[in-house]
């Protein structure tokens, strides 16, 4: 017993500096996100305040009176200085008030709500075919390196890494709806569509989203797993004899989790950023397209709060990557 007791003292003291040590790396993530994303607001504020016209212009129209004008700057809180109007925007958006569009005079958040499903579920739909589709691709790689198998998985797979969306989309419209009219060149979706009739609307740009994400997983899961299989203890499970598919799936596999959870969730963060293009090469009516239309209709409110939006998005799942990553991979933690 007085020889167990101090191993188990070092051991409790250890796990407790292990979780103060990822506590503590959690919360630095967590902070460096917060500051990136009022770093980002602020450009976005800026930016869009840099746009030709104002909001007052865009509403009245340039026929409007200069006194017509000036009172409905000084109605909107466009006379103030541009680091007060920031923040009040920012206390707004922080407790829902994403403002009012200039082009209808609806409630920014009711359009966004309207659309962000049908974002969602593009998104969700080309998640769920891409990430087991690649990480399948990936894992065949490597339990078939070297042969046709791997040679023409990597081949794909860094074809289309290398080709941008909007490429892809063009290209899938031309073969699947110009040449074969299997497809619609574009998708359109409504409220009451039925979920059949909703997945055929979006094969086409879930299609391109697939290609475009899946190539880079498969790529970094082969990797991955190929580093791994490199460790010695990998090596002392074949000189046992392991047979070579267990090795890939029971060794070497969990042990690159790490890498792999990481990669997924950034390549889902870049699919948010990449559906904006998608949509609007396909008139899909998701957040994308809504986006678009508001910069080219100068429709400040929208575009701000669409962007902000897509940035939070964005820095949230690459704060998700970071965390998960060290979670499956303790060590990381301390290296940070």
């Amino acid at each position: 017993m007085t020889i167990a007791e101090p191993n188990d003292a070092l051991a409790t003291e250890q796990t407790n500096r292990r979780r103060h040590g990822l506590a503590g790396y959690i919360l630095r993530r967590l902070a460096a996100g917060i500051g990136l994303l009022l770093v980002l607001s602020s450009l976005v504020f800026v930016s869009s305040d840099l746009l030709p016209g104002d909001a007052a212009t865009a509403l009245l129209g340039r026929s409007a009176t200069p006194a017509a004008l000036a009172e409905l700057r000084q109605r909107l809180g466009l006379d103030q200085p541009l680091p007060i109007r920031y923040l009040s925007w920012l206390s707004a958006f922080l407790h829902g008030d994403l403002g009012t569009s200039l082009l209808n005079g609806r409630s920014v958040a009711a359009s966004i709500a309207a659309r962000l499903g049908n974002t969602l579920f593009l998104a969700g739909t080309a998640a769920l075919v891409a990430v087991p589709l690649a990480v399948l691709l990936g894992l065949l790689s490597v339990r078939y390196r070297g042969s046709i198998i791997d040679r023409t998985t990597s081949l794909l797979t860094r074809a289309f890494v290398a080709l941008p969306e909007f490429f892809v989309g063009y290209l899938l419209i031309y073969v699947l709806s110009i040449s074969l009219g299997w497809f619609a060149s574009s998708s359109t979706v409504f409220a009451n569509m039925s979920l059949g009739n909703r997945i055929a609307a979006i094969t086409l740009p879930s299609l391109t989203l697939v290609l475009v994400v899946s190539g880079h997983i498969a790529t970094m899961v082969r990797a991955s797993v190929l580093d791994v299989l490199g460790k010695p203890f990998i090596e002392m499970a074949a000189l046992k004899g392991v047979p070579h598919g267990t090795v890939v799936w029971r060794h070497a596999l969990p042990n690159a989790l790490s890498p792999i959870i990481n990669v997924v969730l950034v390549n889902l963060a870049y699919l948010i950023a990449g559906i904006v293009v998608v949509e609007v090469i396909f008139v899909y009516p998701g957040m994308g397209q809504f986006m678009v239309d508001s910069v080219v209709n100068r429709d400040v409110p929208v575009v701000q709060a669409t962007a902000l939006l897509f940035a939070s998005v964005y820095i949230g799942l690459n704060l998700c990557a970071d965390v998960l990553s060290v979670l499956a991979n303790p060590r990381l933690g301390f290296q940070s």
